[in-house]
């Protein structure tokens, strides 16, 4: 889904997540006890947006070298498969990968076997001295710089471009925009000549008010399971950046292991792990500054200390010794400050309570498989309660006297869109949108909302309402 998009809608990996859970459980006999998980990887770099980058205004492809369009990274966004439909794309590259899934599931052969190990440790990044190679092939000592986000950072990507003028691949900065970054904090002299050639906007590993605007104490970890490796990463790293992680530590593995791991040891990142420290490349992106250089926060020696660190926990784990961990990251639960307004109140018209419904299924209505059904309700602000355990919305079915849930809000063929009539308006509807799936049972449907409402004065109340019943042939 596009940012331009006004409705928040599922992932395609948590499509394809959703649908081969359900196709397994249907087939196991035992089928509560199977868990699927499409965790991120080394996707720093990876869009969905197959159909390539184009301006919204002319509809001719981008600038190649900065994803602009005349100038301006607001007008370019990449296409998905369903172009122009952002739920189609959605639904497209969910079920690309719950197809692939399947297809791994199948065809899967080897069993995992062996022990079950860990390394894990905390390491300041912001100072890290790092061996490199020269291009003479001789060794050279370099270091890692605290954070700072580049000017290329705020040009945002095409998945969601960002504002102003700021373009991606952007190695020299911008007069203007460095006199407004001044204003936080003007980086000294040795963090510009550490980060280059990322020119600073942001210079968030030296500011520290109201508390670190940036992490430095980042946690990595190992994770084995029989000839299964995890490489538990704090960041989204672009996919050259994983394979020369991942390879490094394979070898490290190999060669030190006296036969304790072979050859037929699977290596694989879990990005975004423990906590999150933007975006990691190789030296040589970095170089380019696009978003992902310009996001990688500690410099461009970023990615070779992730290499010498895990190596080190990987030389650790062959060799059945313990890690230290000498420093831990600062507690600043207490410091925290929220920006985000909250819910003022929710109110309905006179006569009218939380849950009736404001636009109805027409009566005694018949509905094809394949067709729509939608019901809008008067709701309240979905922040009230996120019903993390529950759902706003339900697809029930008449069962005897009874309604059995069927479908709810995880469910792709359940939609769940809720307004307000203009921006400051206590009031607000949620519409609920089924598109009848054709494997559908036919029978007695109806559609339910829930959800919770604040008064001016008194506690959050929660609230239910359903449609008319309709019938599904």
């Amino acid at each position: 889904m596009q940012l331009a998009s006004s409705y928040e809608a599922s992932g395609g990996r948590r499509l394809a997540g959703s649908n081969i859970t359900r196709r397994i459980r249907s087939s196991q006999e035992n089928n509560a006890k199977f868990v699927s998980a499409f965790c991120q990887s080394n996707c720093g770099d990876v869009s969905p947006n197959v159909l390539g980058t184009f301006c919204i205004d002319t509809h001719l492809p981008c600038d190649f070298n900065h994803s602009t369009c005349n100038g301006k990274n607001e007008l370019c966004y990449g296409r998905g498969p369903g172009y122009p439909d952002g739920f189609e794309s959605t639904r497209i590259i969910g079920n690309r990968q719950f197809l692939k899934a399947v297809d791994l599931f199948n065809s899967a052969s080897e069993e995992i076997q062996g022990k079950i190990d860990y390394r894990h440790t905390y390491l300041d990044f912001s100072q890290l001295k790092v061996s490199v190679s020269t291009s003479t092939g001789g060794p050279q000592v370099v270091k890692t710089c605290p954070a700072a986000m580049g000017f290329a950072f705020a040009a945002g990507t095409t998945d969601g471009p960002g504002a102003f003028d700021f373009k991606q691949g952007d190695d020299k900065g911008n007069p203007f925009w460095r006199l407004v970054r001044n204003l936080l904090k003007t980086p000294g002299k040795e963090q510009v000549e550490c980060q280059a050639p990322k020119p600073i906007l942001l210079d968030t590993g030296e500011m520290k008010e109201p508390y670190d605007w940036a992490p430095a104490i980042l946690p990595i970890q190992i994770i084995r399971i029989g000839q299964l490796v995890i490489l538990c990463v704090p960041g989204e790293f672009t996919t050259m950046a994983g394979r020369r992680l991942r390879d490094a530590v394979k070898n490290v593995l190999i060669s030190g292991s006296n036969g304790d791991f072979g050859t037929n040891i699977h290596v694989v990142l879990a990005g975004l792990t423990n906590t999150y420290s933007q975006y990691v490349t190789t030296f040589e992106e970095y170089q380019i500054q696009r978003y992902e250089g310009a996001s990688t926060l500690y410099g461009p020696h970023t990615l070779s200390a992730y290499i010498q660190e895990f190596q080190k926990l990987a030389t650790a784990m062959v060799e059945n010794k313990e890690v230290p961990t000498n420093i831990q990251p600062p507690d600043m639960l207490e410091k925290q400050i929220g920006l985000l307004p909250g819910v003022m109140y929710d109110s309905t018209p006179p006569g009218v309570h939380f849950g009736d419904v404001s636009s109805d299924v027409a009566a005694n209505s018949n509905f094809r498989k394949g067709t729509t059904v939608n019901a809008t309700f008067y709701s309240a602000c979905p922040r009230n309660d996120l019903l993390t355990e529950g759902t706003f919305a339900l697809v029930e079915k008449l069962n005897g006297n009874d309604w059995i849930p069927i479908y709810d809000d995880d469910d792709w063929s359940l939609q769940f869109k809720w307004s307000r009539p203009s921006k400051f308006s206590p009031r607000s509807f949620a519409t609920l949108e089924w598109t009848i799936p054709e494997d559908a049972a036919s029978g007695v449907y109806r559609l339910r909302h829930s959800g919770a409402s604040k008064p001016l004065i008194g506690s959050i109340k929660h609230f239910t309402g359903t449609s008319r019943a309709f019938a599904v042939r």
